[in-house]
């Protein structure tokens, strides 16, 4: 496979990873604007995401997927005759950047169609925008149920949080036999905050009790306070829907005052620095998840083996999500017959049974596709599948 550096270098702000000298922010771009000349023979794709700031693996690994996917597409000859090229902006984690970045994309960049974000804030912070300017986008992986409200052009790939969350409230009660839970929730994450009342109305509807119910904000590094609270309610796990940044420290806080249950938790769990931050700490939890590589079909088999052999790591959900969500976009775009927004926004809502590397989507009336989760366990620094729940 072609370097995928020197297929997009033109056209995407790497920054992050230290390739092209442009500024972090949501108003840079190495490309510089998009010319007329440039849409005569190209398809821009846009992308926003947290490439710097504490949760950059998100949008690090998102955007590896994104463009592995259109490389590949690019090889096959392009969509209508044209070829793809990314620009991604760098949000820096911010919502106010995140807007930023969306209109820069529309007004300076010129593209036909928005990837992202990965966190549920952000996404709603851009696809606000998106919606207003009439330009399609699509989230890899926010899974609010508020993201794709916001209006007719805004899409998903991934399962929503009522659904992630009664997955992590049956695995507690039904698989590992769990009755009394804790909740630690990151009261400023829409996010957090969604996933955390949908795992307590799910286990509260199986007769579960939850013990106790704590808070702690994004970016705080001090958890002994919520952990001391938790620790005599004869809690048996504590719920953490939360990022992997402040996830590694609770755990390693819990394991410091005693307190030896598991922690279960999301999607935000899964990126490779939760094990470096967590430590041996963070052993013998569990998280909900899109994908599991260990146990992949076929297709997701060859994007795991293209992705590692082209970045040298193996993806994570992030990734295997960023990657689906362009193909679904080339999909749309080539089954559009044009290049024209409103187009593009009608085929991805009549996208049905698209395989993808983490199952078969079709979009349904409120632009969510209806998959299944897995539940990963984290054993010795790895995150291995256990069991898939179905919708």
């Amino acid at each position: 496979m072609r370097s995928l550096r020197r297929t997009f270098i033109s056209g995407i702000c790497l920054a992050a990873f230290g390739a092209v000298g442009c500024k972090k922010s949501a108003t840079s771009t190495s490309a510089g604007g998009s010319t007329a000349a440039d849409r005569a023979t190209e398809i821009i794709i846009g992308h926003y995401a947290s490439m710097t700031g504490s949760t950059a693996h998100f949008g690090q690994d998102t955007d590896r997927g994104i463009r592995l996917a259109l490389v590949e597409a690019n090889a096959k000859g392009g969509v209508l005759g044209k070829k793809l090229r990314l620009v991604t902006l760098d949000d820096r984690g911010d919502s106010a950047e995140a807007a930023n970045a969306v209109n820069r994309l529309i007004d300076v960049e010129k593209v036909s169609a928005v990837l992202g974000e990965v966190a549920s804030s952000l996404s709603l912070a851009g696809g606000r925008v998106a919606q207003r300017r009439k330009i399609p986008m699509i989230s890899p992986t926010s899974t609010n149920p508020k993201v794709t409200e916001v209006g007719d052009y805004v899409f998903r790939v991934c399962f929503i949080d009522p659904f992630q969350g009664k997955v992590m409230a049956t695995f507690a009660h039904d698989y590992l036999k769990l009755t009394k839970i804790a909740i630690l929730r990151d009261v400023k994450n829409d996010y957090s905050i969604g996933l955390a009342d949908a795992f307590k109305a799910s286990f509260l509807q199986m007769s579960g009790n939850v013990v106790a119910e704590q808070a702690y904000s994004q970016n705080d590094t001090d958890f002994s306070a919520q952990v001391t609270a938790i620790r005599g309610t004869g809690a048996q796990a504590i719920f953490v829907p939360g990022y992997y940044s402040e996830v590694g420290s609770i755990a390693r806080t819990a394991a410091r005052l005693g307190l030896k249950i598991p922690l279960l938790g999301g999607d935000g769990w899964d990126s490779p620095d939760l094990f470096t931050i967590g430590g041996d700490a963070i052993n013998g939890s569990y998280f909900s998840d899109h994908f599991a590589p260990d146990v992949a079909t076929d297709k997701a088999k060859r994007f795991v083996a293209s992705f590692t052999t082209e970045y040298g790591q193996a993806p994570t959900g992030l990734g295997a999500l960023g990657y689906e969500a362009a193909e679904v976009l080339v999909d749309a775009i080539a089954r559009a017959g044009k290049v024209e927004p409103t187009a593009i926004r009608d085929a991805i809502a009549h996208t049905k049974d698209f395989e993808g590397v983490t199952g078969k989507i079709t979009m349904d009336a409120h632009r969510n596709p209806l998959k299944s989760a897995v539940v990963l366990k984290i054993e010795g620094g790895k995150a291995k599948f256990e069991t898939s729940i179905a919708p």
